[in-house]
């Protein structure tokens, strides 16, 4: 087995579950696996078990400003009935690691470590300074993890203009043409808890004031609502880079049939040419035969960049007046530009697949990049990996039977070494 897919199986097979026991003996690992080799980690907890790992990695001066490598340690839930290998076995087979955090994203954290533990025997500096942040918590809020990091161990990122971290940079297929999105923004996270409060009263009797249909009322608004297209500049140029790759012109006046037409590569800006809200909870009631006071759910809401003023006051309509709404976590949508380091990142790409086609890509979920954009560090999703067609990498995420290639892993760990060490090659043309 080579380095990186021993170094995601034995991180797999530490159950890191949010919410669970807590990241320790992961970042113990992670620390273990840096010290082996010389780089000295530094150990912190926000809470009880609740840990990450920092380091920082000398450059060779030729770029003076620090880039900021961060991922998580913590995975999502699974249920073991429903997988076919147990979910934290880490099991290698069929030429894949398998396991919750295959993907999401212990492999990409495996990548990571292979290349800077290859650096080091080698006696190898990067091209700038690497500062490393393996964190609690992604899959909550953060506050236990990149929140924490950015309020407590400030100092540590001083001089991070920028930063890379997961959700882009892996190969996505349309017909016969190999595209690498690599994310230069996300949709903004607003998650909701709702309250409808009423007139408690025995079941059996004519309502005064029932908070339960209030509520429900308000969710099928929600539900049902159809949010208009709005076209974000990111997004516009992530269609551009699909239009061009795959020789077509995709028309921004009729995008929902383009849907339909290009299902494949739509999939990569599906879900960010609108805001959303999902209801996801409910919460009311004791007894079949009371009438509660009062009846509770909570929202999944995304925002596009620029549309957060928009985004609440449609949800302040379509709940009503009888509904009010706390934010459970607010967080802008942030952005980076398409070039700079971006243009480091497609090159590094290109140079291992010369047929490949970069384009830059918009996240409809949302990252630990939040956090770190609170400190001015521009953020890009970039965990490079190559892709067979057949693997469902958007269905690898929070999915079952979550796995990850061998040969992808290790592509990743070259394009590492191309972006950090060997610097930017030559861009083809695309």
């Amino acid at each position: 087995m080579t380095e990186v897919a021993d170094i995601c199986s034995n991180l797999i097979r530490i159950d890191t579950t949010n919410p669970g026991s807590g990241e320790r003996k992961a970042a113990e690992y992670v620390a273990g696996l840096l010290d082996e080799v010389g780089i000295e980690p530094t150990v912190v907890e926000s809470a009880p078990q609740r840990t990450s790992v920092l380091a920082r990695i000398p450059g060779d001066g030729t770029d003076p400003d620090a880039l900021l490598i961060h991922g998580h340690l913590d995975v999502v839930p699974a249920d073991p009935s429903e997988w076919r290998l147990h979910p934290f076995s880490g099991e290698v087979e069929d030429g894949c690691v398998h396991g919750r955090g295959a993907v999401d994203m212990k492999g990409t954290l495996s990548m990571t470590l292979t290349a800077v533990r290859e650096w080091a025997r080698r006696g190898v500096r990067p091209r700038r300074d690497i500062v490393l942040a393996f964190v609690a918590d992604e899959e909550a809020t953060g506050e236990y993890g990149a929140g924490y990091v950015v309020e407590k161990h400030r100092d540590w990122f001083a001089d991070c203009t920028e930063a890379i971290s997961e959700s882009g940079g892996f190969s996505w297929h349309q017909g016969g043409t190999r595209i690498y999105p690599v994310a230069v923004g996300e949709r903004g996270t607003a998650w909701m808890r709702l309250t409808a409060k009423g007139v408690a009263g025995h079941g059996s009797k004519p309502a005064a004031d029932n908070p339960v249909v209030e509520l429900s009322r308000a969710l099928v608004r929600i539900a049902d609502h159809a949010w208009p297209v709005r076209l974000t500049p990111a997004v516009a140029q992530l269609i551009e880079g699909l239009s061009r790759a795959l020789g077509t012109t995709i028309d921004i006046d009729r995008l929902d049939e383009e849907i339909e037409r290009l299902p494949q590569a739509a999939t990569l800006f599906r879900g960010v040419l609108r805001n959303s809200a999902n209801p996801t909870m409910l919460e009311a009631g004791y007894k079949v035969n009371v009438i509660p006071g009062a009846a509770h759910a909570h929202v999944d809401g995304r925002f596009l960049p620029g549309f957060r003023d928009e985004f609440l006051e449609t949800i302040d309509r379509l709940l009503g007046p009888k509904v009010t709404r706390e934010f459970v976590s607010l967080d802008d949508a942030v952005s980076s530009p398409a070039e700079g380091l971006f243009d480091s990142l497609t090159a590094a790409l290109r140079a291992e697949d010369p047929t490949g086609h970069p384009v830059p890509y918009v996240m409809s979920g949302g990252t630990d990049a939040k956090s770190f954009a609170k400190i001015g560090i521009r953020g890009y999703g970039f965990a490079p990996l190559m892709l067979p067609r057949d693997l469902n990498y958007f269905g690898m995420f929070h999915g079952v039977d979550e796995r990850v290639p061998v040969d992808g892993l290790e592509f990743g760990v070259r394009v590492l070494e191309r972006l950090l060490v060997d610097g930017p090659a030559a861009p083809s043309a695309s």
